[in-house]
Formats: structure tokens, sequence, C-alpha cells
């Protein structure tokens, strides 16, 4: 009796493992196999085989398995997938009740696919057509992020946060689903990477040479970069192809800065000015508030004695920009962006934009600084950096202190740092409006000299730092 009691008192008290559910391990085979692919060239027959198994049970396609198939690719074949792909990796509301295990292994399907294609690069020679699908299928792990294709490599995107309710991992319950929104700050800079490698893996000049080959390029900082670095050393037609490539990317960075700069207007209105009488001007509501006394109700008809119209011209006190630019290896995608940026505000009325570049030497570029193109080929990028020679340049240029704002783009890694921030310190002492910028990348990523952000920041200017967007802002500030 005894020991048929212990027994089944050992029996009650053992812990049940509960079964694992089949379809977690089939997305864990998905997710094993992804990571075996990234580390390891090298194919794992027995994930291979298991994955393809699962994908094809799931009712995708197996060339989702096949990482020289493109996304582009499947979904010209499949084009339902789409609305899959769009948001696949962005967060999503808490779903009600119990979590859809066949849809989480559905979506880890594609998220490899997509992980898989963009961060596996590979090594060796870069095609101009490898660097084409690269560029799409970084373009569809945007779309997976919530982004629009572009804009993480672009620096336009801002990390996309989740609604109420909405799970951190973006999965619903299990929180099974990777969720990179959070990352997005991370992922940009990290694309750009892998791009600006592939970009230097290719025979540029020869793809350059190659109309055919030269179409399928698509612009970005990373091939730019690439472009007005080499750009003394071609001619002919892979000069020219590479100038259609500067002047493309130079019209879609100017596109979204100018509509930056636009949300707000420059300056008070002058009402000092006499309204111009033309119909767009026209204050329909103040017209007819002013002309009621002469509604007949008789004849259901407003008499306008007079006509009202909205002031339109802005007080705006001249003011002078200069824009003092680091053009040394490090400071790439802030010459490209401020060369843009200035350009903008050289067409904006009464401001009187400069535009210096420098490394050991300087270049006054004002003359075309309404021509973003024509100001790019004439940088020479490279070389170290001396800003005391660009400070020679613009110090002149400040005529009225109080009405003249000076940005200076640099990482500040300096050769003379102590008499070049001296005369900064002299800059700002005169009433000039100095503002150091540490950088004006698309991705907001860029590290400055310790000595120089502490003593800017003692000074009561401290460096601006990330997005271009800051930098904006400041200027519309000022220049109101």
């Amino acid at each position: 009796m005894t020991e048929h009691t212990t027994e089944r008192t050992t029996e009650d008290t053992t812990p049940r493992t509960p079964e694992a559910d089949p379809q977690d391990n089939r997305r864990q085979v998905l997710y094993w196999r992804l990571l075996a692919r990234l580390f390891d060239q090298e194919e794992q027959g027995a994930l291979e085989s298991a994955s393809l198994a699962v994908v094809e049970d799931i009712g995708l396609p197996s060339a989702l398995l096949d990482p020289q198939v493109s996304v582009d690719s499947i979904v010209q074949r499949h084009p339902e997938l789409v609305a899959e792909f769009d948001g696949l990796m962005a967060p999503a509301a808490e779903p009600d009740g119990a979590r859809d295990r066949a849809a989480e292994v559905r979506r880890a399907a594609l998220v490899s696919k997509v992980l898989l294609n963009v961060f596996a690069s590979g090594s060796g020679t870069v095609t101009a057509g490898q660097l084409a699908r690269w560029q799409s299928d970084a373009g569809w792990l945007e779309r997976a992020l919530g982004c629009k294709p572009g804009e993480l490599r672009g620096g336009r995107a801002r990390g996309r946060t989740a609604g109420p309710g909405a799970s951190p991992t973006g999965s619903g319950g299990g929180g099974t689903t990777p969720d990179l929104s959070r990352l997005v700050p991370a992922i940009g800079p990290e694309l750009g990477t892998i791009e600006a490698d592939l970009v230097k893996r290719m025979r540029l000049r020869e793809v350059l040479a190659d109309p055919r080959l030269a179409a399928q390029l698509t612009p970005s900082m990373s091939l730019i970069e690439q472009l007005l670095r080499d750009k003394n050393n071609l001619s002919g037609v892979a000069l020219a192809n590479a100038k259609d490539l500067i002047r493309r990317f130079v019209d879609e960075v100017a596109e979204v800065l100018r509509t930056q700069v636009e949300k707000a207007t420059v300056g008070a209105l002058d009402r000092s000015v006499p309204p111009k009488r033309v119909f767009r001007n026209l204050d329909l509501d103040r017209t007819i508030w002013k002309n009621l006394t002469n509604w007949s109700p008789e004849e259901e008809r407003l008499y306008v004695d007079r006509l009202y119209y909205r002031h339109t011209v802005r007080k705006t006190t001249p003011q002078r920009l200069i824009v003092v630019v680091d053009q040394s290896g490090s400071m790439v995608d802030s010459m490209v962006n401020c060369t843009i940026l200035a350009s903008i505000f050289a067409g904006l009325p009464k401001v009187d934009v400069h535009l210096i570049a420098y490394d050991t030497q300087a270049l006054d570029l004002t003359p075309w600084v309404h021509d973003p193109f024509e100001t790019l080929l004439r940088t020479n990028l490279g070389g170290g950096t001396d800003g005391t020679v660009a400070m020679a340049l613009a110090q002149p240029k400040i005529a009225e202190p109080r009405n003249t704002v000076v940005v200076w783009i640099s990482d500040f890694y300096e050769w003379q740092t102590e008499p070049l921030f001296e005369s900064m310190v002299a800059i700002h002492r005169s009433g000039a409006k100095f503002i150091p910028v540490g950088s004006v990348t698309s991705s907001g990523r860029g590290s400055v000299n310790p000595w120089f952000r502490e003593r800017f920041k003692d000074l009561g200017t401290p460096v601006l730092s990330g997005h271009i967007r800051k930098l904006v802002h400041e200027l519309k500030t000022f220049l109101a």
C-alpha cells in the first residue's frame, strides 16, 4: 500500500512538457535558415530542404528561398504578395483572441526573403544589374518597415512608432515577427554602408561608358560620392552619363528640401505696400463681410462696392547667409546636401547666400550657388582639413554682423584647432549668428571633435548635429 501511494505521488508531481506547436517549429526553421545564410555562404542541406517544404506547404513560391531572385521578380509573378510586403515589419495593433501562428509562419518566410536579399550582399565584382537589383530589394525592405523606397538611405524617414495597443514586436500577442521599425535610425546608415561597398566593387568607369548599363543605375548618395571622386578621370560618354546621374540626384534631393524650406513663410506681412490687385489675392470672405449692407432681399443679390485683397508682400531685412562646408572625405554627404540647400535659400527674396568649400585649400563657390549641379562639379572631395583657409575667405564677407548668419559644417578635426576656434569666437562676439554643424547628412550620423564640441557648448553655440531638417529650422528662424 505504501509503495503504491509513493509511486502515485511521484507521477502526479512530475512536470509535463507542453507539446511544441508545429507552426512554431516551422517559423524557427525559416529563421534558423536565414541566420545560417547570413553568416555562412555554404548551404545547410537540412535547413534548405526543411524550409522548402514549409514554403511550399503554406502556398508561397519556392523562389522566396533563392537569394538570386529579386523581390521585384517575385511580386511580378505573384502581385497578391505586394500588400503583404508593405508594412511587413512595421508595428501592428494587438489582435483580439489567440495568435494566428500560421500567419506568423507566412510572415517569417517573407521577412527572411527581404532580409537575406539586402544583407547577404556577397563578395567580388558587382555588375550594374546586381547593384540595381540590390537597390530595388533595399526599397522593399524600406516598404516593409513602413517607409517609402529610398527614405532610409536618403535619410528622409523618421522612426515609426506603434499606436495604442500595438505590440512592441509587431507580431501581436507572442512577439514573434521582427519589428525593426525601432531600429530605423541604425538601419539607414547600415544600408548606406552596404550600398557604398557595392558601388566600390563595381567597375564604375566601364559601366558609365556603356549607356545601356548606365541606364540601370539609380542615383544614390553612395554612387554620387564615387562619381564626384572619379569625375576628373572620366570623359566622353562616361562623363556625360556621370553628369546625368548627378543632376538626377540633385533634382530629387532639391525637391524634398525645397518643400521643407517652403513650409513656413519668411518675414511678416508688410501692410505699407498696397496689395496686388489680382484674382489670386482676392480676400473673398472680407469682401462679402464688408459689403453685407448692400444685400438686396428682394433680388437676393449682393452688390459689391469694393473688393478687398490680401497683403502678400513681406517685410524682409536683407540677410546674408555664409555657408562654409568641409569637403574632406568624411563630409561628402554634408557637402552634397548643403550645396543643394544653399541654392534653395539663394532663391529666397533678400537672402544673399555665399558658399565656401575647403579642405587644405578654400574655394569660393558663390558665383555658382544658384546651380548646385555646377557647384558640385567644381568640388574636389578628399584631402586634409584646415579651416583657417576658409575663415580667411569668410570673415571679409561679414559686412553687417547683425544681419549675417555663418553656418560652419565640419567634423572639426582640424590641423590648427585653437586659431580657428578663436576666429569663430570673434564672429560670435561681433553679433553675427554662428551655427556650428557637426553633420548635415542623410542619416544624421557623424562624429565631432570633442575638443570643439565642448568649447562651442561653453560659448553658447552648441554643435547642431543630426538630420538636415534641424538646419533648415534654424535658418528659417533666423531669416524670419
